[in-house]
């Protein structure tokens, strides 16, 4: 079996892997990191939403060998060591934006890569960039008012759904 080696929430990870290996089981089972889910194992759900080399990835439709000397950063490398978590993180706490919290990791990574790329998006802009993203417990509402607030932005004139 092939090895493949990669920097994962700033730490080197290694292990060796079938051609077949998707990134996300390698994050989970590799690596042990199990904050990045498996959803819908078609690309549907975002649950799996990784960021590589700073792009947002399904790590579900990628494999670990294409990670190859890569930075990858999961759920767990968010926030800070000493527990304080990373603004989009607080907002997602703070406004009500997960229930059952399985989509959530998937959710956080995907509103921090949109972050990063328009820093003030619109209710409509956040929306459509989550369109990958599946929620069936929060209808998306307070999830885009976590965006907003995480971006400075008030959340008071959210239209309510």
């Amino acid at each position: 079996m092939p090895q493949v080696s990669m920097t994962v929430n700033g730490k080197p990870a290694s292990g060796d892997v079938e051609g077949r290996t998707l990134l996300v089981e390698f994050l989970r089972e590799n690596v042990g990191l199990t904050g990045t889910h498996v959803g819908c194992d078609t690309s549907q759900c975002g649950a799996c939403v990784v960021h590589v080399d700073g792009r947002d990835v399904k790590a579900c439709t990628m494999f670990a060998a294409e990670a190859e000397g890569a930075e990858v950063t999961t759920i767990e490398g968010m926030g800070e060591p000493d527990g304080t978590l990373h603004p989009v993180q607080q907002a997602f706490q703070d406004h009500h934006g997960l229930q059952c919290g399985f989509c959530t990791p998937g959710m956080v990574m995907s509103a921090v890569a949109l972050l990063e790329k328009n820093p003030k998006p619109s209710e409509a802009e956040i929306r459509d960039y989550l369109e990958g993203n599946i929620c069936r417990c929060t209808g998306y509402h307070n999830i885009v008012k976590a965006i907003m607030a995480a971006s400075g932005q008030d959340v008071g004139r959210i239209a309510a759904e």
